[in-house]
């Protein structure tokens, strides 16, 4: 019987304390703080929340204005970040650690450089050809089709249209 009287001794806030876990922390009583402290309920379900829940359509960008965080950093390259890359280069050389942590905090540079003008072949592979094997290589690099199984079907449904419309013979199965 006497479980039974501890668990409902519990407490459930440090509200119901009143003021005597500040005074057991102003008078350095560690074993009342420490004996209060054991008394309050360790779960978080009874406890209640003091902020509103964001609502369940809230978007990264709505996110990150909420706990006013910055843009995040570039994952691959743009043609900002080679003199961004130089500036905080030229800021660790002139003021250290902390400026380049700064500038960098400011202006972020992409995490990855991919490498530029080797057709689509790792740097590694593309550097150990030879100049007759570069020279037969494509001129330019083959791009990846842009599109999405939705736009192909929005495509197939226009062709479709147009064809009944202009009477043109032409069976989609």
């Amino acid at each position: 019987m006497q479980i039974h009287t501890l668990d409902k001794a519990q407490l459930i806030s440090e509200v119901q304390l009143g003021h005597s876990l500040n005074h057991a922390v102003e008078q350095g009583r560690r074993s009342d703080f420490a004996l209060m402290l054991a008394m309050l309920s360790p779960d978080y379900l009874e406890t209640v929340p003091t902020e509103k829940p964001l609502p369940p359509g809230t978007t990264e960008e709505q996110l990150r204005t909420y706990f006013e965080l910055q843009d995040p950093a570039p994952l691959t390259t743009s043609e900002y970040c080679y003199p961004r890359g130089a500036e905080q280069s030229n800021a660790f050389h002139f003021g250290g650690l902390a400026a380049t942590r700064l500038l960098s905090s400011l202006q972020p540079i992409a995490i990855t450089f991919p490498p530029q003008d080797t057709k689509g072949m790792p740097e590694e592979l593309y550097h150990n050809l030879s100049g007759h094997e570069r020279r037969r290589l494509p001129p330019v690099q083959q791009e990846p089709l842009k599109g999405s199984p939705q736009d192909l079907y929005l495509n197939l449904i226009r062709a479709k249209r147009s064809a009944e419309m202009y009477g043109t013979v032409a069976k989609f199965n």
